[in-house]
């Protein structure tokens, strides 16, 4: 019988990885961490409290209802208009802000339990909220922070959770979120179906606008547009993201890799090197994000093919490099911020080790220079000479809580000490939380980014504090905004609701794609009682069922590891070399 909860246990004994809401976790079934006590993980709890309070209320006392802080100067900045414009080109002229860090701050609210601040913003919002403004705005950051953030501030109003006073909200964050997606349909009108990067709120696409978008921007709209269907009955959103999701899907080359940018009218790529950092990040988080909120097998089958593809073209030990869509070869070997998030989603897949990897080298860049710098060149082992920067960036956060959340491995909560530690080192001054400009010498830049309340301080929080979560189902959209996991939202109940193997079955014929959903094994291994063979997530086939070889190029990714493997001087493909 389908359920509406998935519920989580971990038995590493056994091999066996069960899911509750795909690690989402019910603090019930948590057991505690040993070595990091009550006490300590109090204190770690207050501290991450106190920093969010810090950059919220000086965000309210001296920017409210503008954007985003000026943590330095106390002062506020206007800057939906300049998020993804780095050139600052074609800024409104009379834009007086849309209280954009309190959109963003209301879930986080909730998760740290202070309803009365939370009704305080819903009410605000849903008198003075309009987006009938002249302002040129980037299509994939308002629908991640802006209409991200209404609809989840309304999911959390509206619940059982009896947040608010009663009857005294009467939907209204919605009808302005569904006002906000009429205006972001405008963008969708190309003949690819494949929406503009930017879209003026007021008169819809500007004449003469750009026609160039990434890859991030038109295939990371469908949670947000998916959900915002959901909720109104208007299937029109939803459409229009899918569309513009399966055109996207159609244009990858033949080793199932996608570009950075592209051209929306032609539908031709501009950029071939890609990897998983900024550009592309959130595509891949949204094929699997979409396919456990929605159901849809055809979310999971893109999301499964481009892991496979990322896998054996992108890695190379517990590092990802870039690579040319087109042939798979190698273009840029570096480290960029964004790629942090990658061993969060890939615990939502299950390949724990792997993510464990990943992790821990983010994590030793980070204690090398006190933060995670925006880009560090991985070939050459120095820093980027430009991108030197750290905006307060979440993705480290999110992948340790996630990674908590699935090993509860209390060297992870060491790891959020230490995260908080530079953070309020390194960024905290009198009037909020500042960017860091320089990490090499640790400068500070005059602004506190709105994502610094949804994300950053949120996943901290809930490293130390899940009672959030305790009875939910939630997933994270890239913006840290919490959606609901409902049944009555999925097109098809996946099976992996059914207790007995948790994972979902297409027929009775099928290799079952769900090895590390479930539980790591070996991809001649067969299911008990049935006979039929699991088919590991991340596992790549060598070239030939003799495992014979000439060149690492015909050998695959290695079931249980998630390693790549390689051809031995004797001609056979293996772990040979092992790279820590």
């Amino acid at each position: 019988m389908a359920r509406e909860r998935l519920r989580s246990i971990y038995s590493f004994k056994s091999r066996t990885l069960i899911f509750l809401s795909l690690l989402l976790l019910n603090p019930a079934f948590s057991q505690k961490a040993t070595g990091f006590g009550d006490s300590r993980r109090r204190n770690m709890k207050a501290k991450v409290r106190q920093m969010f309070y810090h950059a919220y209320e000086n965000y309210m006392a001296y920017a409210f209802p503008h954007d985003e802080l000026k943590p330095l100067t106390s002062t506020f900045t206007d800057s939906l208009s300049e998020l993804g414009n780095l050139k600052l080109e074609h800024l409104p002229q009379n834009y007086q802000g849309s209280a954009l860090t309190l959109i963003e701050a209301l879930s986080s609210l909730v998760v740290l339990g202070n309803n009365t601040e939370f009704e305080k913003g819903v009410l605000w919002l849903s008198e003075h909220l309009s987006f009938d403004v002249d302002a040129r705005v980037n299509l994939f950051e308002c629908n991640i922070r802006v209409l991200g953030g209404l609809l989840s501030a309304h999911i959390l109003a509206t619940d059982s959770k009896n947040r608010l006073e009663r009857g005294i909200y009467q939907n209204e964050l919605l009808g302005i979120a569904e006002d906000l997606g009429r205006r972001f349909l405008l963008a969708f009108d190309t003949p690819t179906g494949l929406p503009y990067a930017w879209v003026n709120l007021k008169h819809g696409v500007m004449e003469n606008e750009t026609t160039e978008t990434s890859t991030s921007g038109c295939g990371s709209l469908i949670l947000e547009m998916g959900t915002l269907s959901r909720l109104t009955g208007n299937s029109q959103y939803e459409n229009a993201a899918r569309h513009a999701l399966q055109k996207l899907w159609s244009m990858r080359s033949s080793l199932n890799l996608l570009g950075t940018t592209l051209d929306v009218i032609t539908g031709e790529w501009i950029e071939y090197s890609t990897g998983i950092g900024a550009g592309v990040d959130s595509f891949y988080e949204y094929l699997l994000k979409a396919y456990i909120l929605f159901g849809s097998d055809e979310f999971w089958d893109m999301f499964h093919s481009v892991y496979l593809a990322v896998q054996r073209y992108f890695r190379h030990g517990p590092w990802y490099h870039e690579a040319d869509m087109r042939t798979g070869r190698a273009t840029y070997w570096q480290l960029t911020s964004l790629q942090a998030f990658w061993p969060g989603l890939q615990i939502l897949v299950g390949d724990v080790a792997a993510a464990n990897a990943s992790h821990r080298e983010f994590y030793h860049v980070w204690k090398r220079f006190g933060v995670l710098p925006e880009r560090y060149l991985l070939d050459r082992n120095v820093l980027h000479p430009t991108e030197k920067y750290y905006p307060l960036r979440p993705e480290l956060a999110e992948s340790t809580f996630y990674l908590y959340q699935a090993t509860k491995d209390p060297w992870y909560m060491e790891v959020g000490e230490s995260i908080i530690s530079s953070l309020n080192r390194y960024a905290k001054v009198t009037g909020g939380f500042a960017s860091i400009r320089d990490v090499t010498t640790m400068q500070q830049e005059d602004h506190q980014h709105s994502f610094f309340l949804s994300e950053t301080c949120k996943y901290l929080y809930l490293l130390y504090d899940d009672t959030f979560l305790a009875g939910q189902n939630y997933i994270f959209t890239t913006e840290g905004h919490p959606l609901p996991i409902r049944s009555s939202w999925h097109e098809k109940l996946p099976e992996y609701y059914i207790p007995r193997n948790w994972t979902r079955v297409k027929s009775e014929d099928d290799v079952l794609p769900l090895s590390s959903m479930s539980q790591q094994v070996c991809p001649v291994t067969f299911l008990e009682n049935t006979g039929r063979q699991i088919e590991s997530a991340c596992h790549i086939h060598d070239n030939r069922a003799d495992h014979r070889c000439r060149s690492d190029d015909e050998c695959g990714i290695d079931s249980t590891t998630c390693r790549r493997r390689t051809c031995s001087l004797a001609g056979y493909c293996g772990l040979w070399v092992f790279i820590d």
